[in-house]
């Protein structure tokens, strides 16, 4: 445990930081895991309802730096080409 007042302060910082991280995470895995349900039920007129939803999430985790800029992009790009894709 930390003994100096600086110290403390940043193990208390650290560890909102971290819960408020968590959070965020979970819940954009949440909500991608939901999206890719839709698809592998086939229900992709639903998929593509909930697709907005899905990339406010991504863009906002991006811009507080959740995430990667690149990595939002990339998602966003490979989670749309699930919804366009043919059903086999």
């Amino acid at each position: 445990m930390p003994r100096i007042k600086s110290a403390k302060k940043a193990l208390r910082q650290n560890i909102k930081r971290r819960e408020k991280n968590t959070k965020g995470k979970t819940g954009l895995r949440a909500v991608i895991k939901n999206y890719k349900k839709l698809i592998a039920a086939g229900k992709k007129e639903e998929a593509k309802k909930y697709l907005p939803e899905v990339y406010k999430k991504l863009d906002k985790s991006a811009k507080v730096n959740l995430i990667k800029k690149n990595k939002a992009s990339r998602l966003k790009s490979r989670l749309t080409k699930l919804s366009l894709a043919p059903q086999s």
